[in-house]
């Protein structure tokens, strides 16, 4: 894939090669390949300045990004680009008195063909790469394709709720997502539905095991504990536990047709402050049309089907 999110192609040899020196960029700017650089700065104008192994080059304003132009898109995708890595293209390379090159580049461009030979042909289903760049309370933002941004919404992260998306990912992360839909040149993603489905997760544990879970939420009947981002089973009530905290559980019953994991909370192992664990993927194809989360037989169905 030519169109990956933006950081993916910057420390591979090609890449580093174009960017080296004159004749690399003049390669580059022949054959219309795009190349990556690294953001440094914004100006007064919101021109984005990059820097090469050799000096520095612009993107102008209005080549930082779709919808600059049309005001469409805020100058706050142009400021937030700086000490990220972008995608561009060289448009040109000014020769300054002083002989060294300036040259002149277009994210934009990059962004165009990006929509017109990928985006446009995603469906509903399609598995896809994506980079998080940016996380708010209710949901994270992703690069699906040379910078070019979609949101996943929190409650379409995973079917066990988090607080925060950072519970999930952190930025710059890699993962999959799936096409919801697609409106115009809006692209809506979805994120659970590629972690498998309450079966798949609880196959995985058996009755009479004690395994790690996070506290996910205190209820008074009892406590939420995330077994997987998928999964989660209810404790007997306990004193001293709280949210977000790492805990060791005893697995008392599965219960297949009612969706339910009956657990005991054996130890608190603290407020849990390292990164979110790696995301495992059930689904392996780049494709899906729909998907059962709940046993067959059960009382309460969860699904999503693709359109």
């Amino acid at each position: 894939m030519n169109y990956l999110p933006e950081g993916c192609i910057y420390d591979t040899e090609a890449n580093q090669r174009l960017i080296a020196d004159e004749d690399g960029l003049r390669t580059a700017f022949q054959n219309r390949t795009d190349i990556e650089v690294k953001a440094i700065s914004c100006s007064t104008d919101h021109d984005i300045i990059v820097e090469f192994p050799f000096g520095k080059g612009v993107i102008p304003r209005e080549e930082g990004a779709i919808g600059i132009a049309d005001g469409t898109t805020r100058d706050i995708a142009l400021i937030s680009r700086v000490n990220k890595i972008v995608r561009c293209r060289v448009t040109s390379i000014i020769r300054q008195k002083d002989g060294s090159i300036m040259p002149v580049l277009s994210r934009k461009a990059s962004q165009d063909e990006c929509m017109a030979n990928y985006i446009s042909s995603l469906g509903s289903g399609d598995i896809i790469p994506a980079r998080v760049t940016h996380i708010e309370h209710f949901g994270a933002f992703t690069d699906i394709g040379c910078g070019i941004p979609s949101l996943i919404p929190i409650d379409s992260i995973s079917v066990s709720r988090i607080s925060d998306p950072s519970d999930r990912f952190t930025v710059g992360q890699m993962i999959k997502a799936a096409v919801k839909r697609c409106e115009r040149d809006r692209v809506f993603l979805t994120h659970k539905e590629l972690l498998g489905t309450w079966e798949e997760n609880a196959d995985r544990f058996c009755i009479g095991e004690t395994v790690s879970g996070i506290v996910r939420s205190i209820e008074d009947y009892g406590i939420f504990v995330e077994l997987a981002p998928n999964l989660a089973g209810l404790a007997e009530p306990k004193e001293g536990v709280s949210a977000g905290e790492r805990v060791s559980v005893y697995i008392k019953s599965i219960i297949r047709e009612k969706m339910k994991v009956k657990l005991i909370i054996v130890d608190s192992c603290g407020r849990d402050k390292s990164v979110p664990d790696s995301i495992e993927y059930f689904v392996g194809s780049d494709h899906i049309d729909r998907w059962d989360y709940s046993p067959p037989g059960s009382s309460k169905i969860i699904k999503t089907v693709f359109r």
